[in-house]
């Protein structure tokens, strides 16, 4: 889709560096959980603001780089830089670490001409904004060749009435629990630094990295001369991208109408959910009766471990898992039976399927690749995150949203909605005519909420009083 606004202007770019952490190691070592992601283009999230009535943008960008420098000292990983050591004997190998030097983060400072908060929160029946994409530092893919890109890129876009700040995290360093967590640190340090308080942070990191002793120690050698083989660029296809969101009272009935029909009384909303989109997708694509679907997400390991991984854990610590059937079963069968199918995989997701999984990559490392497959839908994100608590002394954000990378035919993204109380936005991405067919789709229709108005978000940001 051509773009109908104009460029994004980049201002000035900062360069962050923490103060010396005694504390900090020379270098971490990635683990089973983090490896994969080195072909995985970066993890781009951002949040909308309205600006506040007392800052001015190169005030909030200044506080933004002062308590950006504090949050760095305490996530020192984020300020590192990737390193790869190639190695000798039984074939050439590398592994791949990060060298925490302190080298610091990068802020941009950008500005959207005659861009307004009302041209971001795109209005029910459009597709998300173009512009969206250049809210966030570009050409941000892996790169090893000298490893020197920042693991992370900070952009704030300046509006006609707000501003955006994204965010571009090196995928193989963090998750989006881990990112999330890093965010709301990053704010709550903004509003000790207002306050004039001491940074305590309520959730400080875990950066012990988490391995399985005698075939899983570090570092974990890759089969490769460079990390360079195992990287795949992708170019998605022509793709429409939009949020639904589904209001708290949708989401129970919903629930209650997949426990009834499945007769298991188990099944979670989010179950329900992903049950939903599914079938309506698998629907709107018209396979055929005999192919193969699967339904796909990432889930957590920190608290299916035994004994479990502080939820501070800072890093990757979850791994994809899938359910498949064919296009006719799941849809001859009803919801019920399809969430059962979703609530099954999620329950064999235990301890002892985590180490096999671990112990099965160590036989054969490997990098996650990303592909075009019509056959499948993958869920990612989770409106668990909390993301509307990243507040830096300015109000609620009015709106999250992400960037172009790691975007393809099938993708969604589930965010929480606005208002909390169990709301949910997902951000569906698909190919132009299989959107058109969702949005016709009865069942899909009869779930979906309207969108939040304007207004109504605007009339909830509360501004605190801030000094000058």
């Amino acid at each position: 889709m051509a773009s109908a606004f104009p460029a994004v202007r980049t201002i000035n770019t900062y360069t962050v560096t923490p103060r010396p952490n005694p504390d900090a190691p020379r270098q971490i070592h990635l683990s089973a959980w983090d490896l994969p992601f080195l072909s995985v283009n970066y993890n781009q999230k951002g949040l909308l603001y309205a600006y506040p009535p007392d800052l001015s943008v190169e005030q909030i960008i200044q506080r933004l780089r002062s308590s950006l420098e504090e949050a760095l000292f305490h996530f020192y990983p984020a300020s590192g830089r990737l390193r790869v050591v190639t190695c000798q004997g039984g074939g050439i190998t590398c592994h791949v670490e990060v060298g925490c030097e302190g080298d610091g983060a990068e802020i941009v400072h950008a500005i959207a001409d005659g861009i307004g908060i009302a041209d971001v929160v795109a209005a029910d029946g459009q597709d998300l904004p173009e512009l969206i994409k250049e809210f966030f530092p570009l050409n941000l893919a892996v790169n090893f060749d000298g490893c020197t890109n920042p693991l992370l890129v900070v952009q704030v876009t300046e509006l006609i009435d707000g501003f955006f700040i994204g965010l571009a995290f090196n995928h193989s360093i963090i998750d989006g629990t881990s990112l999330w967590h890093f965010l709301n640190a990053w704010a709550e340090i903004a509003r000790c630094k207002l306050a004039g308080k001491e940074v305590a942070l309520s959730q400080p990191p875990v950066h012990d990295k988490w391995f399985i002793g005698s075939y899983g120690e570090p570092p974990i050698r890759l089969p490769f001369s460079s990390p360079t083989e195992a990287i795949v660029r992708f170019s998605p296809p022509p793709l429409r991208d939009r949020m639904f969101h589904f209001s708290s009272q949708s989401l129970a009935k919903l629930k209650a109408r997949a426990n009834q029909e499945c007769e298991k009384g188990s099944i979670s909303t989010f179950q329900a959910l992903s049950a939903l989109l599914w079938r309506c997708i698998t629907r709107a694509r018209c396979l055929p009766i005999e192919q193969n679907t699967t339904c796909r997400f990432p889930i957590q390991n920190r608290a299916r471990l035994q004994p479990a991984l502080s939820p501070n854990y800072f890093g990757n610590s979850f791994h994809p898992i899938s359910t498949t059937t064919t296009a006719g079963q799941l849809l001859e069968n009803n919801l019920g039976w399809a969430a059962w199918l979703v609530h099954e995989a999620v329950s064999n997701h235990t301890d002892s399927a985590i180490r096999d999984l671990v112990h099965e990559y160590m036989q054969n490392p490997y990098t996650y690749k990303s592909r075009n497959d019509i056959h499948r839908i993958m869920i990612s994100s989770s409106p668990r995150f909390d993301m509307y608590s990243c507040d830096f002394g300015w109000g609620k954000a009015l709106a999250v949203r992400s960037g172009i990378a790691n975007k393809f035919d099938g993708k969604l993204m589930a965010y929480p909605g606005w208002e909390g109380e169990g709301s949910v936005d997902i951000e569906v991405c698909l190919s132009p005519e299989c959107m058109s067919a969702l949005e016709k789709d009865e069942e899909f229709l009869a779930v979906v909420s309207p969108p939040i108005e304007l207004g109504v978000l605007l009339g909830g940001v509360k501004h605190v009083g801030l000094l000058n």
